[in-house]
């Protein structure tokens, strides 16, 4: 006996809301090393996945464009062939499912799925990387670093410097975009860098962010202010000015110029005005003429019936042309994109190129071997749950210090400090060191008051403000002494202080 499409429908909305509350369970569970989160996301991932597949089943019964759901409501109604007949239906129903239970007699009735569910929980989901991706953490680009260097628009660096110039294509240029090549080499980086992103960040909708990138592109594009292509798209369709369909001068043979297919060859020989007919090799060879030659002082037999010589080597590029740019163009925004969403990961693997470069092959398979094993006893001891009832600190390894050191230091005494933000620390060592740390000092310096000795043991912000007036006071920076301080000048236009002005008007001297 089949499930009715009716029941087919309650256990799909069920099997969604079940789903529902799986994921907002495992998102409660704070993963505590970067592989849990990893396994994490692409449960959730699946799960969401399943969701909308069973939603689009749900779609489907809904629209009902077989009338089956309506013929089965209809037929809870009682309503049959030969009528309505509420009873007649009932047995119908009744002697199908004995049928079915006579035919198998070992049938059994699943009440509850929810333990099947709870498993989902505890999958951990196949990831593949590689041994440089370190399950996530790095970047592994050696394959394109060997193909930029090797490339006529890369240039002989090291690798850590790749790293800081492939996210940037908008410096290369442009004259070394044209080539086939290039366009190849940036749709290999971008199914990388979506292929590691997928990987990594499951949860992310790569689809709705690459629609943004492209309209905002679109925009751009249109008014020539695209990143390293600016003022080359013009209005109403036009090329630009001085661009040629294939620059020739990345090219040394015409075996070479071969590379870029048939149809890029006839459409420069059209530009330029020369025949297109030929092999592909006639049409590199006629066209790879023009590089040292002008076109001028080209054989009259090369040019196609009815052409004349331009005056200059300067060929308007072909649509077919601009349409290869803008996708090279609209590449290197999503490259960029990725990139700026990975810039983290970007840093860090830098910072681990360098590192490995201070190493030996043995001390980085014993590095590596360190952090398997660190790996697994993280999370072999991230099942066990530590006992600790008195709420002891947490020592170097993880686990509650013992009882003796914590009553030797004191630990169990709060101090708290006005000055720090009412901030507490516990056991008097604490205390003691914290009035030469950053937030004690950032204290004092928002007050105004030098962190000196004569501030020690001073918690308070009026205590500190007291000590202060009183050291200034002591010091005679706020009183006036009039001796010294008030001013008086004579009929020279002289300044002299009380003191001085006094003694001389004595002696008659002013």
């Amino acid at each position: 006996m089949s499930s009715t499409l009716l029941e087919v429908t309650r256990a799909s909305h069920e099997e969604v809301e079940r789903l529902e509350r799986l994921v907002v369970k495992d998102l409660q569970t704070e993963p505590p090393t970067n592989k849990d989160r990893l396994h994490q996301s692409h449960r959730v991932r699946n799960m969401i996945e399943q969701v909308i597949d069973t939603t689009h089943k749900l779609v489907d019964i809904y629209e009902d464009k077989d009338g089956a759901r309506k013929d089965e409501i209809a037929a809870l109604g009682g309503q049959t062939a030969t009528g309505t007949n509420v009873f007649s239906a009932f047995y119908d129903r009744l002697k199908e499912i004995r049928e079915y239970h006579r035919r198998h007699p070992a049938a059994r009735v699943i009440i509850d799925t929810g333990d099947e569910y709870e498993q989902l929980l505890k999958e951990e989901p196949q990831i593949e990387f590689s041994g440089e991706e370190g399950s996530g953490r790095y970047l592994d680009l050696h394959e394109l670093f060997n193909e930029y260097i090797n490339s006529k628009f890369g240039e002989p660096i090291e690798y850590t410097a790749y790293l800081d110039v492939f996210s940037q294509p908008q410096k290369i240029p442009r004259k070394a975009k044209s080539t086939r090549q290039y366009q190849e080499y940036l749709q290999k980086l971008l199914e990388y860098l979506v292929y590691f992103f997928e990987r990594t960040e499951p949860l992310q909708d790569l689809d709705r962010i690459f629609s943004k990138v492209t309209s905002e592109f679109e925009e751009e594009w249109t008014m020539g202010k695209v990143e390293g292509w600016e003022n080359n798209g013009q209005e109403n369709g036009s090329a630009p000015e001085n661009h040629t369909v294939i620059d020739l001068d990345y090219y040394s043979t015409a075996e070479e110029l071969m590379v870029v297919g048939p149809e890029k060859l006839k459409e420069a020989l059209r530009a330029l005005g020369l025949k297109t007919g030929g092999t592909i090799q006639q049409r590199a060879e006629r066209l790879f003429l023009t590089k040292n030659t002008p076109l001028e002082k080209l054989d009259r037999k090369h040019f196609a019936k009815g052409s004349r010589k331009p005056e200059q080597n300067c060929v308007v590029a072909a649509p077919q042309v601009g349409d290869d740019v803008k996708e090279i163009a609209l590449l290197e925004a999503k490259i960029r994109k990725l990139c700026d969403l990975l810039d983290e990961t970007i840093v860090r693997t830098r910072e681990n190129v360098e590192k490995k470069q201070a190493l030996t092959y043995e001390e980085m398979e014993a590095e590596r071997e360190e952090d398997d094993v660190q790996a697994e006893s993280e999370s072999d001891e991230d099942d066990q749950q530590i006992y600790n009832p008195l709420k002891l600190p947490m020592g170097w390894d993880g686990k509650p210090i013992p009882y003796w050191l914590y009553k030797l230091h004191g630990l169990g005494q709060e101090f708290k400090c006005e000055i720090c933000g009412n901030h507490s620390y516990w056991g008097r060592r604490a205390y003691e060191r914290h009035f030469k740390e950053w937030r004690h000092q950032h204290g004092m310096r928002c007050l105004g008051i030098p962190n000196t000795k004569n501030f020690n043991e001073i918690t308070s912000i009026e205590e500190a403000k007291l000590l202060w007036e009183r050291i200034q006071e002591r010091q005679g920076v706020n009183k006036w002494r009039p001796d010294l301080e008030e001013e008086y000048e004579d009929q020279e236009g002289n300044i002299y202080n009380k003191k001085t002005y006094t003694d001389l008007q004595r002696q008659g001297l002013i």
